[in-house]
């Protein structure tokens, strides 16, 4: 049993923190090559200790066994403005050296039958402790902002409602997801078609 939860989520939430700063500053390293950056924001968050019993009450997770099977304790959550930057990330997070990826889940292309979308990245991630190295599992989350839109509240509404939709409410939902991602392909379409205009006007001039 886990008596002493604030030791055991301290390398979770410095898992976190390093996390964000590093992604943080990729927008910058971006901006010096007077490239548009993929990443529009970062945010993370170690799951609170009540959720983490909830989940492992619910998919029979043994407590000696959490290290090893809850993906998700450590989360962190990057935003980008169209979809093709989410791929784009993707590919940078695939090239580092300082995580190792485990698994990844294309939820963009393959939405879930709610609707909800998003690309997910399992890493394992080495956090330096003063006891040594320990390395934990981690979840990244890239999203659009449409997208991380329709989630939130859809996570608020499952939260407040216990998740008992109706099948019409359910429905209303999966279609104001469709509604967000072609909102998102609609400006990506914008995007291409203002970048090659720009480009024919350079290539003009």
């Amino acid at each position: 049993m886990i008596e002493d939860w604030n030791s055991f989520l301290l390398p979770y939430e410095q898992a976190v923190d390093e996390l964000k700063v590093k992604f943080r500053g990729l927008r910058p390293q971006f901006a010096i090559d007077n490239d548009q950056t993929p990443i529009e924001f970062v945010t993370g968050r170690v799951k609170p200790v009540e959720s983490i019993q909830e989940k492992l009450v619910r998919r029979h997770i043994a407590e000696d066994r959490i290290e090893q099977d809850l993906q998700d304790i450590a989360g962190v959550r990057i935003m980008t403005q169209f979809v093709d930057d989410i791929y784009q990330v993707v590919d940078i997070l695939r090239k580092r050296t300082d995580m190792t990826i485990l698994e990844e889940r294309d939820y963009v292309t393959n939405a879930k039958p709610s609707g909800y979308r998003s690309y997910h990245i399992v890493i394992e991630y080495p956090v330096q402790m003063v006891t040594g190295e320990k390395k934990i599992l981690a979840e990244i989350q890239v999203r659009t902002m449409a997208m991380n839109f329709w989630a939130t509240i859809e996570h608020s509404l499952n939260y407040k409602y216990d998740g008992v939709f109706t099948p019409e409410l359910s429905e209303r939902l999966e279609r104001a997801a469709d509604a967000a991602f072609k909102l998102d392909q609609e400006m990506s379409e914008i995007r291409a078609e203002i970048h090659d205009a720009a480009a024919q006007r350079d290539k003009e001039a």
